[in-house]
């Protein structure tokens, strides 16, 4: 029928009724993104997801530029809708920024991990999970029974660090594209 598959969303779940894994001992500090650093969360989302093997990347009649570009409009959004069920966290070490997380209230009881970004640079220091555990107190700070993160298949780094904060495999989504010209 002429679509092609470009991507398979993997999500993963983790129940926060259970004991919550402990905040690391670390100079990063996680704290609520305040006003003005919106344009240091876009310029992280643009570094960290240059090239990003998403289903935007994998149709090669999309423009890359454009497609790197929407990771930092979407973490513009972001930014200009916090509030009581939409938060963005920010990493930051002596006060450089160096990661941000996206999360949200799906409905009383499931928060979502929705967007994580953290520079090249700071990759492997452990600011990824600091955000999640971060992010899981802040679903269960707003009485989220359930945890929710999703990625592509093959971002298989993220998926173990999900696995060793207790999140299970929950399903997974075809994005399928075609196009009618």
């Amino acid at each position: 029928m002429g679509f092609f598959l470009a991507d398979t969303l993997v999500y993963y779940a983790r129940d926060l009724k259970t004991s919550l894994p402990p905040k690391a001992d670390s100079a990063i500090i996680i704290r609520p993104m305040v006003n003005g650093e919106n344009v240091k969360v876009q310029a992280i989302a643009e570094e960290a997801f240059r090239d990003y093997k998403s289903h935007y990347h994998a149709d090669e009649r999309l423009d890359r530029k454009k497609c790197d570009e929407a990771y930092k409009d979407w973490a513009n959004k972001a930014c200009s809708t916090q509030d009581n069920i939409h938060e963005v966290l920010v990493a930051h070490q002596r006060d450089n920024l160096l990661a941000f997380a996206t999360v949200r209230m799906n409905d009383p009881q499931q928060g979502e991990g929705v967007l994580f970004g953290v520079r090249p640079a700071a990759q492997g220091l452990g600011i990824y999970k600091a955000l999640m555990t971060d992010g899981m107190d802040w679903c269960a700070d707003r009485y989220a029974r359930e945890m929710i993160v999703s990625t592509q298949i093959i971002n298989i780094a993220v998926q173990k660090v999900w696995g060793r904060l207790g999140f299970e495999p929950r399903n997974y989504i075809y994005t399928l594209h075609k196009w009618f010209d």
